[in-house]
């Protein structure tokens, strides 16, 4: 496995990490753990979760499946949404509030098995908490020894500026794929000039960009993307031709269109490191397999070209969520 630097920050990890927001409290736990284990023994060193995943059910199987594994992997995860945290419950509001963040890191560091948090990200930005008050609890948390880099995810331009004059940002998580293009735009400049890792996730396209989903998909009651106006039937239909054309490039590149996906982005900047999720080892070796995938300047002007012309239907949150998390 190819290795790279998040920005100018020396944190180095494995070119493509292991998203493990799937992972919840389900029936094959002994499986997911050993699907963990298995991309450690695949070369895989960036793992990502966060405490709003179940809540709490992620982080203790990430913490579990990776426990013989410390001091060798590299463990992101999340606060930033209000969960009770003695109870758990989960308000459905934000919340990085100094003293939230500090129960929430407590419960972390628990949870994930370790006494210091490699990579500890804002979920979401707080608009009634100063990012300067959140960079500071940070700040202290790493002085303290129970984190080592700083995070945001789904951060804009002002709030990664704000956040890394009071504690340097190593990276920034947002979603970014060849049918989720706006950070493009005024996000990644930003980070290049900041010398700001750039992780993104559903690389994939929460699994449409595989191949695997079609019109006729039904999805259970508890995905969400059920609820996503980009998975919605008709926006399936359409965006069927942006499958097909990935198809045929995949094709011509003897890959997979995951591993065309995967390889676009590795190729987009040396500073990205995407973060597909999989609950099942063909797949991850699929998805691994990327890093030897070479796109040439052709191929990237190909894609650039056809991605601008199939732009897809269907935007990709619910409203709702959107204004919620402040996108």
């Amino acid at each position: 496995m190819d290795i790279r630097k998040l920005g100018r920050s020396g944190l180095t990890v494995s070119a493509i990490g292991f998203g493990c927001m799937g992972y919840g409290a389900a029936p094959d736990k002994a499986n997911l753990i050993a699907l963990i284990r298995a991309a450690v023994e695949s070369g895989v060193t960036f793992f990502d979760t966060a405490e709003a995943y179940g809540p709490w059910t992620n982080e203790e199987i990430v913490g579990e499946a990776l426990a013989p594994f410390k001091g060798e992997v590299v463990i992101a995860t999340k606060f930033g949404w209000d969960i009770d945290p003695v109870t758990g419950v989960h308000s459905g509001a934000v919340n990085s509030k100094p003293g939230h963040i500090r129960a929430a890191v407590e419960g972390m560091l628990r949870r994930l098995r370790v006494e210091r948090i490699d990579l500890l990200y804002q979920h979401r930005v707080d608009l009634n908490v100063p990012m300067e008050d959140v960079a500071g609890t940070v700040k202290d948390l790493i002085r303290e020894g129970k984190a080592k880099h700083f995070g945001l995810s789904e951060a804009g331009v002002g709030s990664i500026r704000r956040a890394h004059a009071v504690q340097p940002v190593v990276a920034l998580q947002s979603e970014y794929s060849l049918w989720t293009r706006e950070p493009e735009t005024d996000v990644m400049p930003v980070l290049e000039e900041l010398g700001i890792g750039f992780v993104p996730f559903s690389p994939l396209g929460k699994g449409f960009l595989a191949g695997k989903i079609d019109e006729a998909t039904a999805f259970q009651a508890n995905d969400f993307r059920a609820k996503i106006p980009r998975f919605a039937p008709e926006a399936r239909r359409a965006n069927q031709a942006f499958v097909d054309w990935l198809g045929a490039m995949a094709e011509r590149k003897k890959a997979t269109r995951a591993q065309v996906a995967l390889a676009w982005l590795l190729a987009k900047k040396p500073w990205i490191v995407p973060i597909p999720g999989t609950r099942k080892l063909e797949r991850l070796k699929e998805n691994l397999d990327a890093v030897s995938l070479t796109l040439a300047e052709d191929d990237m002007r190909e894609i650039d070209v056809r991605t601008a012309e199939l732009k897809p239907l269907g935007a990709r949150y619910p409203e709702a969520f959107m204004r919620l998390s402040g996108l």
